[in-house]
């Protein structure tokens, strides 16, 4: 995916991935969609695009 935000966003890999622009908020279904590719989860997880899931990182919370 290809952000077009200035300064850019963290690429997906990033450590910090979770600081990218959210593009798609679905706050009632607990989740929204980062301009990386991200599924940022309220339970404090992420799924990366690769498929991955890890927690978000502490000081993304």
């Amino acid at each position: 995916m290809a952000c077009n935000h200035s300064p850019a966003c963290p690429d997906a890999s990033s450590i910090d991935c979770c600081h990218a622009h959210t593009v798609a908020d679905h706050s009632e279904q607990g989740w929204c969609r980062l301009c990386n590719g991200v599924i940022l989860f309220d339970d404090g997880l992420y799924l990366a695009p690769d498929g991955h899931v890890e927690p978000v990182p502490v000081s993304a919370a």
